[in-house]
């Protein structure tokens, strides 16, 4: 996959910054949580923004963000066409960022190894100190 034009990555960008204004201050659908616009991907040719989200909640309240979200996007799509100057505003798909919940598996695992490391270290040390000094 070839990496993204500077224009598509700007493009993007500004993208990223308007939706989430929009999404904070103008849709008030019950159905949209707590929501963060993680990133935004742009085709080259600025016809369609991938646009990737995550929210708290469980699986049904991820749900039910994902169709609230699908409600709101032509009222979202206006909004962008109002506020950017493009000659055709991209399509807008949205999607639940799953990087951000992997991270957090990782970091997680990284740090059950961490302190099992520093549980297996102790004993080595109690037996070092009970041993008394060496002649």
């Amino acid at each position: 996959m070839p990496a993204p034009s500077p224009r598509a990555v700007r493009v993007g960008d500004q993208l990223r910054v308007e939706i989430t204004e929009i999404l904070a201050r103008e849709v008030h659908d019950p159905g949209i949580g707590f929501l963060t616009v993680t990133r935004v991907k742009v085709t080259p040719d600025l016809q369609q923004a991938r646009i990737y989200y995550t929210t708290l909640g469980d699986e049904k309240a991820r749900k039910d963000t994902g169709k609230a979200l699908g409600r709101a996007t032509p009222f979202l799509r206006r909004q962008v066409a109002r506020r950017m100057n493009f000659k055709r505003v991209p399509e807008l798909q949205f999607f639940y960022d799953e990087s951000i919940a992997q991270h957090d598996r990782i970091e997680r695992i990284l740090r059950e190894i961490e302190s099992e490391r520093a549980e297996a270290a102790q004993p080595n040390e109690a037996t070092t100190q009970d041993d008394g000094p060496e002649r």
